[in-house]
């Protein structure tokens, strides 16, 4: 996408070849209304020629100025940024389905590194890395003071080598130390299987290219796996960090017959979108669950959203992470891109789910021990993070309309249970039954199907 405007590019240009900006900057004041902000910008201009002379060792001029735009972008919010060519290479890679480095997907937090999520089947996942730990060292250099991009590109590296991890978790007191070999990253972003031969179960890791082709997919072996008798779907978004607003869009049309998906507000309002979905649902009426928790964020949170509106499936699990805002790449020629939050995007009835995540219809705690995590909990979302975005729902709250209450057949709430009884075994991914939020989907999903529902059209 092209820069809305060509004046920060000029002005970047300049500082990196080094040229003296203030006649340029007195030639864009001319009309006298910005003068504030060009004064400003040769504030900018006299610091940084003072870094250049005065500085006790020799400065590269390209390094400082993109520090200076990454400090920029930093400060906005935590999700806009600068990417280098390489960083902006790796990107591109990334989001189509294939990237070197350790799997897993961080923010930053009080200047440390923090895990939002590890991608399946990946060194990070394999070594025990989980959703907010805290990576304080790298080969035993303290993180403190690298930026984001800067920790993530120190993690990447040629597959076969290896990088030391100093992790923090909650609950334990002394730091864990990893040593992980990087591997070329080829997530499997769709995961599916029978369960009980009967409820089809699908997982979805990420959001790139490759997902919405691989759902589609994963359904058609999963009806072909039921011989006739698939009575209802899961759909696993737990840990989802996001991605791409496209695949997201496309997943939920797929379950969706009509109706609107997902709308964006941005800055102006003739900026504003709006996604409807298209005739076809692939379960083909089929009840449905969607399991979200603390790591389900940004793309998961639209698809949940979406389907919960419409009344489509049945949100379980814990509330998501809350990121409700979308940021655009922005390519500039031979200098990497930007990216950029430039919208907040808004469920079908109107919510913003910016800093406060998606609520599910029914709440399912994946370990007793969860109530007593509430805090670090917290930690996990949107709203803790530094200059997060507000959720500005509350201005329009006329516009909000709550999507209309589950329809059950009776007792099956009442069966529901909230945690696992006490001395259930350790949640342990390669045995589905000691996942209790997917035991008690699986058990809402059943009861569902049992119930008589004349609306509800056969599976073929």
């Amino acid at each position: 996408m092209r820069l809305r405007s060509g004046t920060f590019a000029a002005v970047g240009a300049a500082f990196a070849a080094g040229v003296v900006v203030g006649p340029l900057v007195a030639a864009w004041a001319q009309d006298g209304t910005r003068a504030e902000t060009y004064r400003l910008l040769n504030l900018f201009g006299d610091v940084f020629e003072r870094v250049r002379a005065e500085y006790v060792e020799p400065v590269n001029d390209r390094e400082a100025i993109e520090n200076a735009i990454q400090g920029m972008l930093s400060g906005l919010d935590p999700h806009s940024s600068y990417l280098n060519a390489r960083m902006y290479r790796d990107m591109q890679v990334q989001t189509r389905g294939e990237f070197g480095g350790l799997g897993i997907e961080v923010t930053q937090e009080g200047g440390y590194i923090k895990v939002i999520s590890p991608i399946d089947d990946t060194p990070a996942a394999r070594a025990g890395v989980r959703p907010g730990d805290l990576i304080t060292h790298l080969n035993g250099s303290s993180v403190q003071g690298l930026s984001l991009q800067e920790a993530v590109e120190q993690m990447r590296g040629q597959r076969g080598t290896s990088i030391r991890l100093t992790i923090r978790r909650e609950g334990v007191e002394r730091p864990i130390e990893l040593t992980i070999t990087r591997d070329l990253i080829r997530p499997q972003v769709v995961r599916f299987r029978l369960e009980g031969g009967d409820i089809g179960y699908i997982r979805l890791s990420s959001f790139n290219e490759q997902t919405e082709a691989a759902l589609r997919r994963a359904m058609q072996q999963i009806r072909q796996q039921a011989g006739g008798n698939l009575r209802g779907i899961i759909l696993d978004l737990r840990n989802n960090p996001g991605g791409l607003l496209d695949q997201a869009v496309q997943v939920a049309d797929d379950f969706l017959e009509q109706g609107e998906i997902v709308s964006t507000r941005a800055r102006r309002p003739e900026d504003a979108q709006r996604w409807n979905a298209r005739s076809g649902d692939i379960a083909q009426g089929l009840p449905m669950v969607v399991l979200i928790n603390a790591g389900s964020a940004s793309a998961s949170e639209i698809v949940a959203g979406a389907l919960q509106d419409h009344r489509r499936a049945i949100v379980m699990g814990v509330k998501s992470f809350g990121k409700g805002s979308v940021q655009t790449v922005m390519p500039i020629p031979g200098n990497g891109a930007i990216r950029l939050t430039t919208a907040r995007y808004y469920t079908p009835s109107g919510r913003s789910i910016q800093a406060t995540g998606i609520e599910p219809d029914i709440e399912v705690l994946a370990s007793r021990e969860e109530p007593g995590q509430q805090a670090a909990l917290r930690r996990d979302r949107e709203a803790d993070l530094r200059r997060a975005l507000r959720n500005d729902s509350t201005a329009q709250p006329q516009q909000v309309v709550p999507p209309p209450p589950l329809n059950l057949p009776p007792g099956v709430l009442e069966r529901v249970a909230r945690m696992p009884p006490e001395g259930a075994p350790a949640f342990d991914p390669t045995r589905p039954e000691t996942d209790h939020q997917l035991q008690q989907a699986l058990q809402v999903l059943r009861a569902v199907a049992a119930a008589p529902n004349p609306q509800r059209r056969a599976a073929r």
